[in-house]
């Protein structure tokens, strides 16, 4: 990376962690009224991310055994945020999946951040709103092509 690159890249990080700080810390009210703890969060948050995956792959992405995978997933699925199902391909194998009831909850959390962003764009002009439009698209278009990088085998 260039020296003038590398100059812009610290420049819009330390521009970030300004906006960051100066926005007034809120905590969405579904994170206040859920009785979700933070490795059930985690789970839900993977299984949004990552898709309906088995047990085995979800105590991989957190990092953690098996049992306490295992243990998180059957109190999200007594809460009726996680479903469990066989494989299609292999009956022995177990699927967990975001419920119907779990993806409306991540869905209000996405859109609790979604609130916070027009609080960010709020006050500012068409003009400055074309132009952070069309920065939004340019790094959208860079976590496409990364994405594509990253399904094709490549690395980053």
């Amino acid at each position: 990376m260039s020296q003038n690159k590398e100059a812009l890249v610290q420049q819009i990080l330390k521009l970030s962690e300004s906006i960051f700080n100066a926005i007034p810390i809120t905590i969405p009210i579904e994170w206040l009224s859920s009785d979700l703890t933070v490795a059930q969060l985690r789970v839900l948050l993977v299984l949004k991310t990552h898709g309906p995956n088995r047990m085995s792959r979800i105590a991989s992405v957190l990092e953690v055994a098996l049992p306490t995978a295992t243990g998180i997933v059957d109190n999200l699925v007594k809460k009726g945020l996680v479903e469990r199902e066989a494989d299609s391909q292999d009956r022995r194998l177990v699927i967990c999946k975001l419920s119907t009831e779990g993806k409306n909850l991540i869905n209000r959390l996405w859109l609790s951040g979604q609130f916070q962003m027009e609080n960010l764009l709020d006050g500012l002009t068409v003009e400055d709103l074309r132009k952070a439009a069309n920065v939004a698209r340019i790094l959208f278009d860079n976590v496409s092509r990364n994405a594509g990088k990253a399904s094709g085998g490549e690395t980053r």
